[in-house]
Parts: structure tokens; sequence; C-alpha cells
């Protein structure tokens, strides 16, 4: 395992973190607390030293803090980021609801308090909010209760996760100097970070979580045309209607691209995410044994290379999911 400073934090993170989605049983179907706590088990022995987290994915939090109170020294050295969300829904298009509504103090003071019930600690690494619009840069109390948590011990540091694919919408607040991380979806397919977000998180000192660096599975080489999942599963809907096969074949190419086979895909995708101008971790859903070992490994294949990238940014893919 590799590590990096997580922008200007001060905190130094692994290069692959754990991203505890998978592990609510929520919108991932198969979920259980003994298989999640092993998964994360493994993960911090192979140096896995970043979880996150957040109020929102069901029973995630309780799984993270039983597994941390089980490790020597209650997890000492792993860093915990989790996410506040908002106090009323904020769809994906801009909304036109007030700061004040969505994430005024008190409501950021009471989700974390719950979160630190559940994760079971003191205080976490980082908080996030688990929504934006720059319209709100500058306006409401959330800044005030963020700089008063800290004062108080209770988070490290700040951040920001990304409304899905519109990392644009969090330049305004980024370049104000007032937040410390911002979490985005950027992959093989998602390239769209590298125009404005990520030199503006290198400029600012931002440190930058990269989420879906696997695209749902879609870069691991298993979605194919007439992939099933569980019912009630929320990839059911991600991979809707001629999506597996329009992966299958964008998949294809890439692979003939690069001379590789349907195996090293994973390692590749992680290694293009971890390439990504100011990255400081990549999170990666993994519930299985397997899996926590073999992105774990990640750093052992070593960079890509200039040409290997080149390449892969012939693959962008703007996809169309929400309208």
């Amino acid at each position: 395992m590799r590590y990096r400073e997580l922008g200007r934090t001060g905190l130094t993170v692994s290069e692959i973190g754990y991203g505890a989605w998978g592990l609510g049983q929520g919108a991932w179907v198969g979920a259980d607390d003994d298989s999640g706590v092993r998964a994360l088990h493994r993960a911090v022995d192979l140096g896995v030293t970043f979880i996150d987290t957040a109020r929102a994915y069901d029973r995630s939090e309780h799984i993270v803090g039983r597994a941390l109170r089980e490790l020597p020294g209650g997890g000492d050295g792993v860093h915990v980021a989790t996410k506040v969300g908002p106090k009323v829904p904020v769809s994906l298009a801009p909304s036109g609801v007030d700061p004040m509504e969505a994430f005024p103090g008190s409501h950021l003071r009471a989700s974390l308090e719950t979160s630190l019930r559940e994760l079971g600690r003191d205080h976490v690494d980082l908080l996030q909010l688990h929504t934006w619009e720059d319209e709100w840069t500058g306006r409401g109390d959330w800044l005030e209760t963020i700089d008063a948590l800290k004062q108080e011990g209770r988070i490290r540091a700040f951040g920001i996760s990304v409304k899905d694919h519109q990392p644009d919408n969090v330049l305004k607040v980024l370049r104000t100097g007032v937040i410390d991380t911002v979490q985005v979806i950027y992959n093989i397919f998602e390239q769209a970070p590298t125009d404005a977000l990520l030199p503006a998180c290198e400029e600012y000192g931002v440190g930058v979580i990269v989420r879906v660096a696997l695209d749902e599975g879609a870069l691991t080489g298993a979605i194919r045309a007439g992939v099933t999942f569980p019912e009630g599963d929320w990839r059911n809907w991600y991979f809707r209607d001629d999506r597996p096969a329009q992966v299958e074949e964008r998949v294809e190419a890439i692979l003939a691209d690069l001379h590789i086979d349907a195996g090293e895909l994973p390692s590749t995708a992680l290694r293009f995410a971890l390439a990504g101008q100011a990255v400081s971790t990549v999170i990666v859903g993994m519930r299985s044994l397997a899996n926590v070992e073999r992105n774990a490994a990640v750093g052992d294949a070593g960079p890509l290379t200039a040409e290997e990238l080149a390449l892969l940014a012939r693959h962008r893919w703007q996809k169309n999911f929400y309208g």
C-alpha cells in the first residue's frame, strides 16, 4: 500500500480507501454485518487507512464502528470520513432549496453527533456535506458551524461530496478556500473532472477523494449483455435498458487498445483514477475478502505509463443517466 497527503489537511491516507456504502443493508442487496466487519479488518491488515461512510448508508456507520472497536487499539491510525445528508430533499437538478433549509448548522451538529454515536468515536477525521449547489456559497450558517466543530475537536477537516456527474458544481466554493476536500466521481468513462475541477483542486491545495472508480462494476469486466441483479438492488436502475450491452462493447474496446485481458481491467481502472491530478485516495466498495485483497494490491502494479493514460483518455463516455 502506498500513501498520499489528503490535500492540506495534514492527514496522510492510503491510496486505496474503503468505500463503505455497500456495507449498509439498503441499496446493495446481500450485505450483512459480519462479512462487512471481516472485509474491513482485512483491508486494515493490508494497509488501508481511510474509510468513507455516511449517515445515509443505512447500517454502514454502525458496522464501521464495530469493526474498528474490534481492532487492536480501536483502529488507531485509521482515518474515518462521514457525511451529513441534507435536512430536506435536494434534487440532482438545481433545486432552488435555500442552504438554511438543506444544511442549517443545527442539523449539521445533530447529524454529526448521531454519526459519532454509531461509530463509537469522539471525532471524525473528515465531515462532508453529502450534496452541494454552488449557489449556496457564502449563504447560510453551515460554515460557522463547521468552524466551531473544528475548534471543539469534533472534526479535523471539512469537505463536500459533489453531486453525481456534476464536477463543476463546487468550483465557486472551492475557490473561497473554506473546504479541505472534494469527493467526486472519476473513472475511465467519467473524465469530466479533468476539465476544471482537478486542476482547481491542485491550485488550491484541496484533497481529492475519488468515488466510483470502477463505475459501479462496469469497469470490472463483469457487466455484459443480459446481466441480472437481485431484486431491489439499485444496479437494476444503473444498468437498465441496453446499458449492459453498451458497457460490454466499450470495455472490449479498452481491452483491445491496451492489449490486456478482463482480469487486468479493475487494477487498470484504479490506477487510472490514481493518476488524476490532485487525487489523494480512491475509495472502493469491497465487501468480499477477495476484492479487498485485489484492490489493496493495486500499488504493486505501479503507475500507468503516459502512453496507457493517453489511450484511456480516448474512452471518455458522456452518459446521460438523469436526463
